[in-house]
């Protein structure tokens, strides 16, 4: 530290703070040396913003200049006593990591492959007695297998999008620089081990090919690497999301309930066979909305989505036209339904989302990002929705 004052002028860590020597003396205070200076006569106002902080944040005539992550060696500038440890610091510290570690994993994308693995389970139910503790783990298998291979995908995208993201989504751990890109590493490995290692104890094919597949697919995607990158093309990338969350997680996971843990034959039913058809559509949709926010670091760094080739405008209003055929397709296929009560709740309730989708679709400023960002938000729900109304179709 002493050497930060061999020149007639102090210049801060930050660059951005000086004063005259004159007025500028040092104290030690139980071994550690205090700088104390005359505060009307700073000459800009310090700011320490790397590895040298103020210790109390407020307009003082004592300063003490020590690195962050020594916080147990805090002393008091004013009295020269030793701080007291602020348990709420470590609180907050845990509070942090767990929200960085929230927004890493994408939530949205979570809730949807929690949903949807409950949902398609129950659609391998036949009658009451099937309702059992062996259901239920083999749903909770699924779900924990599912959700660190969902990580790890999530994960990889962002590790291969980082300087896309600090234009698109800045609020990611790694493109804020939350997360360093070894820290990144290390949670995408990790999930996909561990989502593999269970695949494998568990013993279901199904399972384990739902998951390999997925982490193929997903690797595709993403990595930069020769003939993969597959995000860069609109219509392979379209692909890659309707086989995982169309066809993967409707038909391999009702085969791990229907043949891993009831012990059944091979059956195909009518509906697991609109669940898949219905979703098809659902995760094209999804596919092309979510590129419509994104429009702007794509067409930065090379990204041939369909917003950016077509406009946005074009896609948005593309998505809610299939929505809408989709929710069509469900009425009539409701309607057709030989249970009362299916049909009911099949038909009202597809009925109650097409309009609601309407609805919002007329409202959203297609100039803002942030309304764009919302509505695909939104249509996540309505993927949700759908996947609470599939086990009342039969």
């Amino acid at each position: 530290m002493e050497s930060l004052l061999s020149s007639s002028s102090l210049v801060s860590a930050a660059g951005g703070c000086c004063w005259k020597k004159q007025h500028l003396k040092f104290q030690s205070l139980s071994g550690i040396r205090v700088l104390r200076c005359n505060p009307s006569k700073v000459l800009a106002k310090p700011k320490f913003r790397n590895n040298l902080v103020r210790l109390d944040g407020q307009e003082s005539s004592s300063l003490l200049l020590y690195p962050k992550h020594k916080s147990r060696f805090r002393v008091n500038a004013t009295t020269g006593q030793p701080e007291a440890f602020d348990p709420k610091s470590k609180r907050n510290s845990f509070k942090d990591s767990v929200d960085a570690f929230y927004r890493f994993s994408r939530p949205h994308t979570v809730i949807g492959t929690v949903l949807s693995i409950l949902s398609v389970s129950f659609l391998a139910v036949e009658k009451i007695s099937d309702i059992s503790p062996l259901l239920f783990t083999g749903i909770l298998e699924a779900v924990v297998a599912a959700l660190m291979m969902n990580i790890y995908i999530v994960g990889l995208n962002q590790l291969s999008d980082v300087e896309i993201d600090k234009v698109n989504k800045p609020y990611l751990p790694l493109a804020s620089g939350e997360y360093s890109v070894q820290t990144g590493i290390a949670i995408v490995v990790s999930f996909s081990v561990m989502s593999f290692w269970l695949g494998w104890i568990v013993g279901s094919w199904p399972l384990f090919w739902a998951l390999f597949v997925s982490f193929m697919l997903g690797t595709a995607y993403s990595i930069n690497l020769p003939l993969l990158r597959w995000k860069r093309f609109a219509l392979v990338a379209a692909m890659c999301i309707l086989a995982v969350r169309a066809i993967i997680v409707q038909i391999a996971f009702y085969l791990h309930i229907q043949t891993h843990v009831f012990g059944r034959p091979v059956l195909f039913t009518r509906p697991l066979i609109f669940a898949t058809a219905f979703m098809s559509f659902f995760s094209v949709v999804i596919a092309l909305f979510k590129d419509i926010p994104d429009i702007e670091g794509d067409k930065i760094f090379g990204i041939r989505s369909f917003s950016v080739t077509l406009g946005q405008k074009r896609v948005f209003w593309a998505c809610v036209s299939l929505l809408q055929m989709a929710y069509t397709v469900a009425i009539l296929v409701g309607a057709t339904s030989p249970f009362i009560w299916s049909k009911v709740i099949s038909v009202v309730g597809h009925v109650i989302l097409a309009t609601t989708l309407w609805t919002r679709a007329k409202s959203v400023d297609l100039s803002s990002k942030t309304e764009i960002t919302s509505c695909y938000m939104f249509i996540w729900k309505l993927f949700y929705a759908e996947y609470l109304l599939l086990p009342f179709l039969k």
